[in-house]
C-alpha cells in the first residue's frame, strides 16, 4: 500500500502541494472576512468546492489558469464547503462549483457549476472594467 502525503508551503498567496505550484488563496471560515470583504481595491472571485466533487474538479484547472492570467487585478480563492460549512451556510450556497465574485465587499455576480473559461474570464474583465 502506498501513502500519499501531501506537503503544503503557503507564502504571498501561492501555495505549493506536492511539488505543483497554485496561485489561488486558501481561504476558511477564519481568514475569509480578512482576504474576501475587506479586500480593497481589488475584486475577489471565490470558488467554493468540494475535494469529493467531480465537476468541481473539473473547474479546478480553468481557476488557476484564470489565477495566472489575472494576477494583480483580481484575488481568487478556494473555499472547501465541507472543511468551512459556516462560511458556506452564510453565504447560501446550495450547490457546487459554486463562483462569487466580490467587490467592495458585496457579491455583484456569481454563477453555479462548470463554466468555459471564456465565460468566466468576460466576467473578471466586467468586474475590473476592462472591457
Amino acid at each position: 500500500m502506498v501513502a500519499f502525503v501531501a506537503v503544503l508551503l503557503y507564502t504571498d498567496n501561492i501555495f505549493l502541494i506536492n511539488n505543483k505550484i497554485y496561485m489561488c488563496i486558501v481561504l476558511t471560515d477564519q481568514n475569509f472576512e480578512e482576504e474576501v470583504i475587506k479586500s480593497n481595491p481589488l475584486p475577489v472571485l471565490v470558488d467554493f468546492w468540494a475535494s469529493w466533487c467531480g465537476p468541481c474538479r473539473m473547474l479546478g484547472p480553468i481557476v488557476e489558469e484564470l489565477a495566472k492570467e489575472f494576477k494583480g487585478k483580481i484575488k481568487i480563492g478556494k473555499l472547501d464547503v465541507d472543511e468551512n460549512s459556516e462560511t458556506a451556510g452564510e453565504y447560501e450556497v446550495l450547490g457546487i462549483p459554486s463562483l462569487k465574485f466580490f467587490k467592495d465587499g458585496k457579491i455583484v455576480d456569481e454563477v453555479t457549476g462548470v463554466q468555459p473559461k471564456e465565460i468566466l474570464s468576460k466576467k473578471i474583465k466586467e468586474i475590473i472594467d476592462e472591457e
